[in-house]
């Protein structure tokens, strides 16, 4: 018959061999999303699209396929795409010339002429815009397209940011429940050997009351935690547009990788929102340049019909003639004062487009460094943790060698079991923080 001190190293050493198994099998380096730049032209502009996390590992494919489901079904993407199609649109409906003027009268009192009496009159005109109004229009319509486009471009890049978030915190709360597992799981080893201790005189029975009172603690821990879980799920799933109970696959094991990315602060400047304001800049040079254009002169061409009667009990060669008559009109913008005021508008919102960008720009610099920082700290953080971590192990194998002697203090068994679960959840919380701050780095400077 096994003595309950080999039994409980029995435990130990299960328990040990399957955290070793998981964790070789299940952990991954996350590789940083990054985005993919396209150029624009007039007839076909994209900016940034957002490549997808990816991993080393099947498991880590969970959260890629989780972002391009998001990516796809989101309902905010989808009206943000709405919305650039109807801007897209307007391209076609600036590519028209004025409406045609068609005129017709009838002469209720005919007038006499030489030819005959006129009876009713015809008129055609198209008024025609100044050389390039037509292409400064069509400018300007798809500058404000590649605007709304970079609006797509920063909703994507934030949706794919609160993805990962959002599964970072499913990953932490899942990580928790399972270290409350396993400590509820040594709790009841140590629970065996107090009752053992207690039969022999060697403990209380307040001993192994004050380790059930634990374990009912840490179950309740676990059981918030499940909630919190379902909470965190929900909201992750509505993200990805589907039903809030979907059941969510998380990996069970994050690793801090040895090294932290570079980061460059010049990538700061290629962040959509920062571009965001170079396109609303160009398109208030485009609609200045239309202002231009609509400042200048519109040519007009028409033909004048007049349908003549011929005069009776007389001949002659134009008796009856029908009149046509081609006319030529020019629309001068002689007060033009409308034009100037509008050239003076599109001066003063480059001047504040250009200091919302500094603002903007000084903005994302400050989110970056403390991203960078707060991500330092949490390595920092975390290899501390485990040095503690370490640090309980040994005292706890010593407070069990000491049973041998039969001068274990419970007391310290519990105090020292729940430094090692604070420093057990203080490590997932910095892994968890690593990845969110990280998250927040890409956002900012990919």
């Amino acid at each position: 018959m096994k003595t309950p001190l080999k039994l409980y190293r029995m435990k130990k050493v299960l328990l040990r061999s399957v955290r070793s198994e998981e964790t070789l099998e299940r952990t991954f380096h996350s590789r940083v999303f990054h985005y993919i730049t396209y150029h624009f032209s007039l007839s076909h502009f994209t900016l940034f699209t957002i490549s997808l996390f990816t991993f080393h590992f099947s498991q880590g494919q969970e959260l890629s396929a989780y972002i391009e489901k998001a990516l796809q079904s989101n309902p905010k993407i989808k009206a943000f795409e709405v919305k650039y199609e109807v801007v897209a649109e307007k391209t076609e409906e600036v590519n028209t010339l004025p409406n045609t003027q068609l005129s017709a009268g009838y002469f209720v009192s005919e007038p006499e002429t030489r030819t005959g009496a006129q009876r009713f009159k015809v008129s055609v005109k198209q008024m025609l815009p100044w050389f390039g109004t037509i292409s400064a229009r069509e400018n300007y319509a798809t500058s404000l397209a590649e605007a709304q486009f970079v609006d797509i471009v920063i909703e994507k890049r934030k949706l794919t940011l609160a993805v990962a978030q959002s599964y970072y915190r499913l990953y932490s709360n899942k990580a928790a429940q399972l270290v409350l597992e396993e400590n509820i799981t040594l709790l009841k080893t140590y629970e065996e050997l107090a009752l053992t201790s207690v039969e022999v005189g060697k403990a209380s029975a307040v001993d192994v009351l004050k380790l059930q009172i634990r374990q009912n603690e840490m179950q309740q821990q676990k059981e918030v935690l499940e909630q919190q879980f379902l909470a965190e799920q929900t909201t992750f799933n509505n993200l990805l547009d589907q039903e809030a109970t979907t059941s969510i696959k998380v990996v069970d094991v994050l690793s801090i990788p040895a090294e932290d990315p570079e980061v460059s602060e010049n990538q700061l400047q290629l962040n959509p929102e920062l571009i965001k304001y170079d396109k609303m800049r160009e398109s208030i040079t485009q609609a200045e340049l239309v202002n231009q254009k609509e400042g200048s002169p519109q040519i007009g061409f028409g033909v004048d019909y007049v349908s003549v009667e011929e005069r009776p009990n007389m001949d002659f060669s134009d008796n009856g003639k029908d009149v046509f008559m081609p006319m030529v009109t020019v629309s001068i913008p002689i007060f033009n004062k409308k034009h100037r005021s509008k050239t003076r508008q599109h001066e003063l919102a480059q001047q504040e487009i250009t200091y919302q960008k500094e603002s903007k720009e000084n903005r994302l610099e400050t989110l970056l460094s403390n991203a960078v920082s707060e991500r330092t700290i949490s390595r920092i953080a975390f290899e501390t943790q485990t040095k503690n971590l370490k640090q309980a192990k040994d005292a706890e194998q010593i407070l069990i060698k000491s049973y041998e002697t039969g001068t274990i203090d419970f007391n310290d068994v519990l105090d020292i079991q729940e430094l090692q679960l604070k420093f057990q959840m203080q490590q997932i919380q910095s892994v968890q923080q690593y990845f969110a701050q990280s998250a927040i780095i890409n956002y900012l400077n990919n």
